[in-house]
């Protein structure tokens, strides 16, 4: 039996080891568990796969000294081991990985920075993204939907570049909420220059900053773009304020959309370049159109909060039960699937769905067809007085505690 202590330090060691997204190692961790791989690693004892993403870097192990350095600037690593773990959000790039989805494994660990448990900063949040090169149109409209969100407690998640990013960061700030920035280096790095400073409010003033990179890492290209992928995995939806055409705003919102997340794009006047890649978007339906803090919240929903002056139902599925929602979340529209395939998807254990199922079609979450289990075609709201039938004299799928016949 190993210690968390012993964990923490073999992540440590395998993050620097290997350029994420390290599919190969990913799956090789999960598979025997950080202390036993990060050994195999180091006696190059492991998968063809694996040797290949460890080989240049296997004999560095600055374990010790990164935690030491990540403890000198305030930070923490934080593990799938640790109860701040954002697993929930973070199941999605599983899910697009069985799908064949190139790049989407979880990370190994994450540096974190700031005072706030990371897993409370992605119950509800949302992702501002755009151009660098921004326009004080589009800075302005980023720290309007900033600010009106965070004022209204939804975490703003970004990625800390000039332009839409540091408006969007500054505009949670000045609503005194909680803003994440997620960095394509390690968090001592530095950059952007011009944002130390914002960085380092982010920390103090409750929000947080995150990478997946040691300390030391310097910023690349490549690496925003694979830092793309836990901005759109830890946030509920992503809304791109002002892009071109080829940017990595239109990548992060791809990404969402692949991750099933709600994808958001704010138009702009026609004859902004900035605005090409938005316009795109909506037009290509990869995206809904949104000019408010109200159409934001419309389009991600809050668990069924309403809008000041507005009636918002609640969704059917906020009252199903933490396995049930992973069942349903895992059933196709148009596809059928069957019960392990949707075990592997969910994470739920096979035996678990198979009791699942029959109670989501019960309540008409679910239905069967020739090639399994897919989404009902139409869901049944609030029978009975606002209840489900599943949650009718403690049965069914929903409420806090599920049905336990596995």
């Amino acid at each position: 039996m190993t210690s968390l202590a012993e964990e923490r330090l073999a992540r440590a060691y395998l993050l620097r080891v290997a350029e994420p997204p390290a599919i190969g190692l990913n799956a090789f961790v999960n598979e025997l568990g950080p202390v036993a791989a990060a050994k195999a690693v180091r006696a190059g004892e492991c998968p063809t796969r694996v040797r290949e993403e460890t080989a240049a870097r296997r004999e560095i192990d600055r374990a010790e000294e990164d935690l030491a350095a990540g403890e000198e600037m305030g930070a923490r690593l934080v593990i799938p081991e640790d109860g701040e773990w954002p697993a929930w959000p973070l199941l999605c790039l599983d899910q697009a990985s069985r799908r064949g989805v190139q790049g989407m494994a979880q990370p190994l660990a994450l540096w974190v920075r700031g005072e706030p448990r990371l897993d409370e900063t992605t119950e509800a949040a949302v992702a501002i993204v755009g151009s660098r090169a921004a326009t004080g149109y589009g800075e302005h409209v980023a720290g309007e939907i900033a600010y009106g969100l965070a004022g209204r407690e939804l975490s703003v998640f970004s990625g800390a570049a000039y332009g839409i990013d540091g408006a969007a960061h500054r505009g949670a700030l000045a609503a005194t909420g909680v803003t994440v920035s997620v960095l394509g280096c390690g968090l001592d790095a530095g950059y952007p220059a011009g944002h130390v400073t914002l960085l380092t409010k982010i920390a103090e003033l409750g929000g947080l900053v995150v990478s997946e990179y040691p300390p030391g890492t310097s910023p690349a290209r490549h690496r925003f773009l694979v830092r793309n992928r836990l901005i759109a995995a830890l946030s509920q939806g992503t809304v791109v304020v002002e892009a071109g055409r080829r940017s990595g705003a239109r990548n992060t919102a791809t990404t969402a959309g692949v991750l099933g997340k709600v994808v958001m794009a704010v138009p702009g006047p026609v004859t902004s370049a900035m605005s090409v890649g938005c316009h795109e978007l909506i037009q290509a339906a990869a995206a809904t159109l949104v000019t408010s803090v109200e159409d934001v919240i419309e389009n991600v929903g809050r668990l069924g909060e309403p809008l000041p002056g507005k009636v918002s139902p609640r969704k059917p599925t906020d009252r199903l039960g933490p396995d049930a929602l992973r069942v349903h979340e895992a059933l196709d529209r148009r596809e059928g699937k069957s019960a392990e395939r949707i075990a592997a998807e969910s994470g739920v254990p096979l035996s678990r769905v198979r009791a699942l199922l029959p109670a989501l079609e019960l309540d008409e979450f679910a239905e069967r067809c020739d090639s399994g289990w897919k989404q009902a075609a139409r869901q049944r709201g609030s029978p009975d007085g606002g209840r489900p039938a599943a949650e009718q004299d403690g049965g069914g799928v929903a409420g806090s505690r599920e049905r336990g016949d596995a």
